[in-house]
């Protein structure tokens, strides 16, 4: 028991993850609004976005920005705040918080820290746009905005070629005529894709069918190329006798190249990982030595 004069240690504030409407702000759920009204303080990535949200269900609360280009003075003030014994609610602009919007910094130190992290699930455009999709959603990756220059983007578009899960993609309108460009030409414009857009919102819309058709409607109607974009993408068919096919590749490449040339080689031909056919070269380079 504390004496008299005595302050008390505050006890640590908690750090509650609130995923927010996408577009459709019926979307709301109850655990969220309670949450956001018991905080001491909302840590936003836009402030005047977040301010518009709690303003229409009533809530007024102290507002901290953390965005990705907020200095590091600002995620230790939040820190210095959870440590003070307030809890914070940290929210993104849409969807949930960390699932390609700010707030990995806050809860992985947090966490370090031993502050309590509490999710408050709710609403996330990229498993809302799975959920409808009808592409196969048991397995499924998700990838996140593509790089925007062309060269990079069609460079992480080659590792994923022959992913076999479903992929999930966030794409800018401006950019979405270029990178389904790029997703034809890289994975076949046969695979099978959808175009999920304004998704909860007035103007949503799921476009399906192959990338070339995609590509094709998103050229025909420029209205595709407006709003928040989902893209899925098929995974790549069963590599059948793959494995064959590269030790044949490799087999070959190793009468006339080392094994660290031919393996680079077999890279770039099958899209295979480059380090896994180097192992596979030697391997092949030791069985023809003996």
């Amino acid at each position: 028991m504390a004496k008299k004069g005595e302050r008390l240690a505050s006890k640590p504030g908690d750090l509650y993850v609130v995923a927010t409407p996408i577009g459709n702000l019926g979307d709301m759920v109850p655990r969220a609004l309670e949450v956001l009204q018991g905080a001491a303080r909302v840590v936003a990535e836009d402030t005047r976005h977040t301010r518009r949200l709690l303003h229409h269900f009533g809530i007024h609360k102290p507002l901290l920005s953390l965005h990705d280009h907020s200095g590091p003075e600002a995620l230790e003030r939040c820190l210095e705040l959870l440590a003070a014994g307030e809890s914070l609610a940290l929210v993104c602009d849409a969807g949930t918080p960390l699932v390609a919007d700010p707030g990995f910094p806050l809860v992985r130190e947090a966490r370090r820290r031993g502050f309590r992290v509490v999710p408050i699930p709710g609403p996330c455009a990229a498993v809302a746009a799975l959920s409808a999709a009808g592409l196969p959603c048991e397995r499924f990756a998700f990838e996140g905005f593509l790089p925007a220059r062309r060269a990079a983007r069609r460079a992480a578009l080659e590792r994923l070629r022959r992913e076999e899960r479903t992929l999930v993609f966030y794409e800018a309108p401006h950019r979405l005529a270029a990178t389904l460009t790029d997703l034809a030409e890289v994975f076949g414009s046969e695979r099978e894709a959808v175009l999920a857009r304004e998704l909860t919102k007035l103007h949503e819309t799921f476009l399906a069918g192959t990338l070339e058709e995609l590509v094709e409607r998103v050229a025909r109607d420029p209205d595709q190329q407006r709003g928040e974009i989902v893209l899925l993408v098929a995974g790549a068919p069963p590599d059948s006798g793959g494995d064959l096919d590269c030790r044949r590749l490799l087999a070959a490449l190793l009468e006339a190249l080392p094994p660290a040339s031919a393996a680079r080689v077999a890279a770039k031909v099958t899209g295979r990982e480059r380090r896994a056919l180097y192992r596979l070269a030697l391997e092949i380079a030791g069985e023809s030595e003996r």
